[in-house]
């Protein structure tokens, strides 16, 4: 295949990708002004409505302006060639060695997009989430948290990028499959170790302390037997007023944490029902679940790579001159983007079925009303779209509307 086609094809898939996303996100937002759903009339105040149609609308052109910054800077970048560029003039720093080379690359497009993101960032944290009353975060934590992301980002990818390589250098045949290993490894340290090692960096955790609530989830979790020792706070106040709650980890390592923001807002059997809920994904396997398929995906990847790979009309399409790896990774990212979208809907459907059975299991462990009340307090205190657009629900969401999850539990006796 051509260079020529090559960089066709990359601009049409980023030119697909782009206004698909524009098409679905505009018919999300005219969905907007779609009557509420009759069970959720009484969520909002007419001026609590109108805030949240304000704030869902931003947030609209907010992300529309956003996207088309980066489709147009991504185009301009393949039209001129700029990553051709951008190689010549790093040769200067790497003693034409691959790895260092590589590294360089792909370190330099990182800190220059988020460079130019910066500005972005800052809008949406400092304008429009302090607007409506979301942001608690200062510049100060900001770019502290910016300078954390940076250095995590680097060690991690570096590894991860010098490993595959490494990998491809060693074994240019079955790189894909040994790097599939090391990609599986790394994932199941960061779903055991992530609330451990990362989250702390960013934010503290403490364990539930003694009093009534903890006695309530006590008494809970011994009726469905799940141990207690691994349920913890976390500071999310520190930098938005919005509330979650996660599980994450399996076996040993697995652990409940819920929102400061979660706590302060809602009654105990409220909480309690949430808690049922993130029970309801470890008694169901999810996790697990989600990290087998995660493993399959990224290896049928990495195969459909190696197909790619040693192919220098790749290079020569992104404006390269030689055949260094990192032109023809760069260009698999953009050419996967059609499969990777597939994927995530597929992904995005299973989510959805998990919510749907952890919702169930938290009925019939405990409570349905509780649980109803703080995804509808939830939705209200997020300023969440009550009348989101289906087709844009069925591509983007990883989660059910709150009009579905209702629905589901009051038809589940």
């Amino acid at each position: 295949m051509h260079s020529e086609l090559i960089l066709l094809i990359i601009i049409l898939i980023i030119s697909f990708d782009y206004f698909s996303g524009v098409i679905l996100s505009y018919l999300n937002f005219k969905s907007l002004d779609e009557p509420i759903p009759e069970e959720l009339n009484d969520i909002y105040e007419i001026s609590d409505y109108k805030k949240s149609q304000e704030y869902n609308k931003t947030n609209y052109y907010f992300g529309f302006f956003y996207s088309t910054f980066s489709f147009l800077l991504l185009f301009l970048v393949f039209y001129f060639g700029l990553l051709g560029d951008l190689d010549l003039f790093l040769r200067n720093y790497s003693f034409e060695n691959e790895i260092s080379l590589s590294l360089l690359f792909f370190g330099s497009l990182f800190i220059i997009y988020d460079i130019i993101t910066i500005p972005f960032q800052l809008y949406r944290n400092f304008i429009i989430e302090e607007k409506y009353g979301f942001n608690k975060m200062t510049l100060k934590t900001f770019f502290i948290d910016k300078l954390k992301t940076i250095i995590l980002t680097v060690i991690i990818g570096g590894v991860l990028m010098t490993s595959l390589l490494i990998l491809i250098l060693i074994f240019p045949k079955y790189f894909w499959i040994y790097f599939w290993i090391v990609i599986t490894i790394f994932m199941l340290f960061i779903n055991l170790f992530y609330t451990s090692l990362v989250l702390p960096l960013f934010n503290n955790l403490k364990p539930l302390g003694e009093g009534l609530l903890k006695d309530k989830i006590k008494k809970y979790a011994k009726s469905v037997e799940f141990p207690l020792t691994n349920i913890f706070i976390i500071d999310g106040s520190k930098r938005s007023s919005k509330a979650n709650a996660f599980f994450s980890g399996f076996g040993k390592k697995k652990k409940i944490v819920l929102y400061d923001t979660l706590i302060k807002n809602h009654t105990d059997d409220e909480l309690l029902s949430v808690l049922a809920h993130e029970v309801g994904h470890y008694k169901m396997n999810h996790v697990i679940s989600n990290i087998i398929l995660s493993v399959f995906i990224t290896g049928f990847m990495l195969y459909l790579f190696s197909l790619i790979l040693f192919n220098s009309e790749v290079t020569f399409a992104l404006g390269g001159n030689t055949s260094f790896r990192h032109f023809e990774i760069f260009a698999f990212s953009i050419l996967y983007t059609p499969i990777s979208s597939l994927l995530n809907i597929i992904m995005n459907i299973k989510s959805r079925k998990n919510e749907y059975e952890a919702d169930n299991y938290a009925v019939k462990t405990f409570k349905k009303i509780p649980l109803i009340n703080a995804l509808r307090k939830l939705s209200k205190d997020n300023l969440i779209n009550l009348t989101p657009n289906p087709t844009y629900v069925f591509v983007n969401y990883s989660h059910p509307t709150l009009y579905q999850r209702i629905q589901a539990m009051k038809n589940n006796n």
